[in-house]
């Protein structure tokens, strides 16, 4: 067990995945060449084995048991999910208005930053969308319209904004776990936490339920980890085992998806750029201050993340090809998620856990995995994300696309992929 750490070291750590990348015992030589072996031997085995379209999306899957069917869809099931969410929110608000400002003894910001918006993804990945059941702004909504007896609204959320609100909310939420200047004070989780659910409630009055699937960022974001999870549902509603990559292709094509998924990379490669020694010094140097310098970076970096995605998915010559490849995108974010926040996952949260139990400030749980398994995860997890990515994109460039150019015209994309493993991994490594 290792002592645990001041509260501004603290603080620091709830703010960053992993914290230093640059002593994990991996050779950058051997990493980076072996992940492009991995998406070169990829791209050329798909282009000869693999040159029709075999994911079915929405119509994939195996029936799960009946009775199962029924457990999941009961109404119990779904008052029981409701009931837990809004527990676990009211819990946290307490121990933010109520508890010490300090992360050593209140469980408030290690539950957002770890238990939360790090645990979304095993949960995501092993119950598919259940956060959309779980989530306590639904269950807000739904009470706040018994109580005022007022109809559920009859206008849909409007279509031309499609994930743009969430890929907003997602960039609000970064920007205060990595540029903001006390990411884990009480004020700072107050406040975003009672705007953000003044603004997703206001929202959901106007527009309904409906709201939450595209405007609220943390349900889009776990509804799309969830398509990689084996258990959804088809079309016709039933519940399935199916294979990930048919969950994948399922993502509906909306406005804003590649948005929403260039804030998860870029915001998760600035995580990793925040660490290095030349950043910190800009930091602390920096005659804007701290705080705009970091905010500048943050948005450099997503914003680079999203003109190279545009740049490769454009020189494919695929109509609307931003759209059509962002799904893509969703495992390249998975294995950056993984790697950059298994540790304050799996340190963290059962500290946070313990905190809420009633159990007295203690050491925080050293990391289950060596450092040299740690970084074996965390390179196997960016380069296996990006090869799913790259099988995902050519199922979809071979629908698309005539026969002729059908391997040809995944070159950019290949280069895409690439280029983002090459800079996810020199983040871990270099």
């Amino acid at each position: 067990m290792t002592p645990l750490p001041p509260a501004g070291e603290l603080a620091t750590l709830l703010a960053h995945g992993v914290g230093s990348r640059h002593d994990l015992p991996v050779s950058p030589f051997y990493a980076f060449a072996g992940a492009f072996a991995a998406l070169l031997v990829s791209f050329l085995g798909l282009g000869l084995l693999w040159s029709r379209s075999r994911l079915t999306g929405e119509a994939a899957g195996r029936p799960l048991p009946a009775a199962v069917q029924r457990c999941a869809d009961a109404r119990a099931t779904t008052l029981a999910l409701r009931a837990l969410g809004l527990a676990a929110y009211l819990t946290l608000l307490a121990h933010l208005l109520l508890g010490p400002d300090d992360p050593a003894r209140n469980p408030a910001p290690a539950a957002v930053y770890a238990l939360f918006w790090a645990g979304l993804v095993p949960l995501s990945l092993l119950c598919g969308p259940l956060w959309r059941r779980l989530n306590p702004l639904r269950t807000l909504h739904l009470l706040g319209r018994a109580l005022l007896r007022r109809p559920e609204p009859d206008r849909a959320p409007p279509a031309r904004p499609g994930l743009w609100p969430a890929a907003l909310g997602l960039a609000a939420f970064t920007w205060l776990e990595l540029a903001s200047p006390v990411p884990a004070s009480r004020a700072a989780l107050l406040t975003f936490l009672g705007a953000y659910t003044v603004l997703q409630l206001a929202a959901a009055a106007r527009w309904g339920e409906a709201w939450f699937a595209r405007g609220d960022a943390f349900e889009a974001y776990a509804g799309l980890l969830a398509r990689l999870s084996p258990f959804g549902r088809r079309a016709d509603g039933r519940l399935v085992v199916r294979n990930p990559l048919d969950g994948l292709d399922a993502t509906e094509r909306v406005p804003g998806l590649a948005a929403t998924l260039c804030v998860l990379l870029g915001s998760t490669a600035y995580d990793g750029f925040s660490g290095t020694a030349g950043w910190t010094g800009t930091l602390q140097t920096s005659p804007l201050g701290r705080t705009p310098t970091a905010t500048l970076g943050l948005l450099a970096v997503i914003g680079v993340t999203g003109a190279v995605y545009a740049l490769c998915t454009a020189a494919t010559r695929v109509r609307g090809a931003g759209a059509a490849f962002a799904h893509s995108l969703v495992p390249v974010a998975l294995g950056y998620l993984v790697a950059h926040y298994f540790t304050l996952f799996t340190t963290e949260a059962p500290h946070a856990v313990a905190l809420v139990l009633g159990a007295g400030p203690g050491p925080v749980p050293e990391p289950p995995l060596q450092p040299g398994a740690l970084a074996a995860l965390q390179v196997c997890a960016v380069v296996t994300g990006h090869v799913l990515g790259v099988v995902a994109a050519h199922d979809r460039a071979v629908r698309l696309q005539p026969p002729e150019r059908a391997v040809s015209g995944q070159i950019p994309l290949l280069v895409l992929m690439i280029t983002y493993t090459l800079g996810g991994l020199g983040l871990l490594v270099a």
